[in-house]
C-alpha cells in the first residue's frame, strides 16, 4: 500500500503563510485524486482542497478559496498546499489523502498521511 509522508507544519502568526507537502512512496496515476483535509479536536475531518492528478484541476472549500493553493509535481509524486493569510480558524491537524476519484468525503479516501499540525498564533 502506498505511503504518504507529510511535512511542513508549524507555528505561524495570524496573516502568515505556510506550505505543506505530501510525498507518495509510489507513482500515482492520472485517475487519482489528491486532497488535503484538516481536523480539530471534537470536530469531523473536513475537506480543504483537492487536485486531479492527471488534469491538475483544483477544488477548494469555500473557507479557504483565495488563500490556499493546491498544486502537484507529478515527477516527484508530491502535492502541496500553500496557505496564505492564515487565520486562527485554520489551526488544525492537516492530513493529505489520496483517493481514486474526485470526492470531498473522508470516507472515500483510502490512503492517508500521518498528519501535520498547523498552529496559528493570534
Amino acid at each position: 500500500q502506498v505511503q504518504l509522508v507529510e511535512s511542513g507544519g508549524g507555528l505561524v502568526p495570524v496573516g502568515g503563510s505556510l506550505a505543506l507537502s505530501c510525498a507518495a512512496s509510489e507513482r500515482r496515476y492520472s485517475s487519482h485524486f489528491m486532497a488535503w483535509f484538516r481536523q480539530v479536536p471534537g470536530k469531523e475531518r473536513e475537506f480543504v482542497a483537492g487536485i486531479r492528478w492527471g488534469t491538475g484541476s483544483t477544488y477548494y472549500a469555500d473557507s479557504v478559496k483565495g488563500r490556499f493553493t493546491i498544486s502537484r509535481d507529478r515527477a516527484k509524486n508530491t502535492w502541496y498546499l500553500e496557505m496564505n493569510n492564515l487565520k486562527p480558524e485554520d489551526a488544525a491537524l492537516y492530513y493529505c489523502a489520496q483517493g481514486n476519484a474526485y470526492d470531498t468525503s473522508p470516507s472515500s479516501f483510502r490512503n492517508w498521511g500521518q498528519g501535520t499540525q498547523v498552529t496559528v498564533a493570534s
